[in-house]
């Protein structure tokens, strides 16, 4: 069984302030105080593995040994079945320039690789989101939430980021770009993420 969180504080250990935002408002409902990793002036750790749950593991034991508060971490990426799972964890390092990031250069890229390789119809694809709670102890629990489908061309639709515009949900006709927030984080692999870490954490038995 999952470790239960008996708190009122939880750091989550990220600078994004949108998503430190869509995290608290997530939390809100159970009387849980937000602090992001920003607020505390807190250094962003170095992500030095290959996986999801590596990568959460060391933004979240950082924030909690750091701050002795338990901390949430949120480690999400892209990947597509025809290139071997890339970009995976390393989806937001396809679109950095020295000017920023540039996801349509990113999606440029997958699309390339997958004529390159004359990648069959459907190209497969996934979305994936690692959520890891770690305490000041050293304990975690690890939730991962993922969405399936396949990628399109031409992108389609200005209302989501990153990879969004390349990325059909099975059983959809439009792409994440083309869909609501709301309706989008109704059923995203971040959303099923969290179902998963409040249903364990902080619901626990009494759901």
């Amino acid at each position: 069984m999952a470790r239960r969180f008996e708190g009122e504080k939880l750091l989550v250990a990220s600078h994004n302030a949108g998503k430190v935002r869509e995290i608290g408002e997530l939390l809100a409902p159970y009387g849980i105080e937000t602090v992001s990793a920003a607020d505390l002036d807190l250094p962003a750790p170095e992500e030095t593995e290959s996986t999801f749950e590596g990568n959460a593991r060391i933004k979240a034991h950082a924030a909690a040994k750091a701050s002795g508060l338990p901390a949430l971490s949120d480690d999400s990426g892209f990947s597509v079945a025809a290139l071997d799972g890339a970009p995976g964890v390393y989806a937001a390092d396809w679109a950095e320039t020295p000017q920023g990031r540039d996801f349509g250069m990113a999606m440029q890229r997958v699309w390339d690789e997958c004529e390159a390789k004359s990648a069959p119809e459907p190209r497969t694809a996934a979305f994936h989101c690692c959520l890891c709670l770690a305490w000041p102890d050293g304990h975690d629990e690890i939730f991962m939430g993922t969405v399936s489908g396949s990628i399109t061309w031409p992108p389609r639709g200005a209302l989501g980021f990153g990879y969004d515009p390349m990325f059909v949900r099975a059983g959809e006709t439009r792409t994440f770009g083309e869909i609501s927030a709301q309706e989008k984080h109704a059923d995203s692999h971040r959303a099923r993420a969290f179902a998963l870490l409040v249903d364990a954490v902080f619901k626990g038995d009494e759901a």
